[in-house]
């Protein structure tokens, strides 16, 4: 079992359109010696039980196939988890939406993880691992507060029917209210908690978000640091204006803005509040956010 993968397959991942891609890509791996089993989910969550389940009999080789939310399902299944010794190891068929962590290492999608696997191409990864009030959950690509979560909440709840259409429309509206605000912090035990007002806040393990947007161009998968970003109360005029800094990383240079290689964040919420993680959208009032270095394996 150890030599094999288990493959979880999201079939609404794309908006479905992936399914197409899934069998001739399990024809090439499997070709290619790779011993697969196949168990396809067919609800939200489900993904994390069985990893979780096959994690407990032994399999320790697992894939993704899906988009970020897939990814994010399958690491909750595999973290938190009792033994130590021997790392886990996730690989990719980006089949979904959004793949904005393995854009870490390349943009040829599904071709780039097929040759990753076939080739048994793999590298130890952090994970990151967010307490709040109710719970843990454990991320490799980023959370955010703020505008980037107001847009994917907005979208997750009145127009996820609307496709692209909707994540414009979801934009639009958040731009028209843009609220600033603070999210009270503390990093790495400074002395004072940071209650400065701000348009966003990003907590990054990888560079990339919504596929191609490089909003921590320092983050790096394996250095056992969080990469936080912070973006101060720019106004409406000013974020249009430096909307394409966001794809190229430069947005960092902007007075407003600022980063930090922390090791652990503390945050002092008054309530719960909207953030995405991997791809969901979820309520949370977080409460500590640290880091499992190279805790994970990923074929890359």
């Amino acid at each position: 079992m150890k030599d094999s993968f288990l493959a979880i397959v999201n079939p609404a991942a794309g908006g479905g359109r992936g399914r197409k891609l899934v069998a001739p890509a399990f024809e090439r791996l499997r070709a290619g010696g790779i011993c697969l089993e196949v168990i396809e989910t067919s609800a939200s969550g489900q993904a994390s039980q069985v990893v979780r389940d096959a994690y407990a009999q032994g399999q320790r080789r697992f894939i993704a196939v899906g988009g970020d939310g897939t990814s994010y399902e399958v690491v909750n299944g595999l973290f938190p988890r009792e033994d130590s010794a021997e790392r886990p190891t996730l690989a990719f068929l980006p089949l979904g939406t959004g793949n904005s962590f393995l854009r870490e290492f390349t943009d040829r999608g599904v071709e780039h993880a097929l040759e990753a696997l076939l080739a048994k191409r793999s590298q130890p990864c952090d994970v990151l691992r967010m307490r709040h009030t109710t719970g843990t959950i454990h991320f490799i690509n980023l959370l955010s507060m703020g505008f980037a979560a107001d847009v994917a909440a907005l979208r997750a709840r009145r127009f996820s029917a609307w496709g692209e259409l909707g994540y414009q429309s979801s934009i639009f509206i958040s731009l028209a209210r843009l609220r600033r605000r603070p999210f009270p912090l503390r990093v790495d035990g400074e002395v004072e908690v940071d209650r400065r007002a701000c348009l966003f806040l990003t907590f990054n393990n990888s560079k990339f978000t919504g596929g191609t947007m490089m909003i921590a161009p320092n983050a790096d998968v394996n250095d056992g640091l969080i990469e936080y970003v912070r973006w101060g109360p720019i106004g409406r005029v000013g974020l249009i204006r430096n909307l394409p800094t966001l794809y190229d990383g430069t947005h960092i240079r902007h007075p407003l803005a600022e980063r930090h290689a922390a090791k652990r964040v503390d945050f002092y919420l008054d309530e719960a509040v909207d953030i995405m993680v991997d791809g969901e959208v979820m309520k949370l009032r977080c409460q500590t956010l640290d880091v499992l270095p190279s805790a994970l394996n990923v074929v890359v």
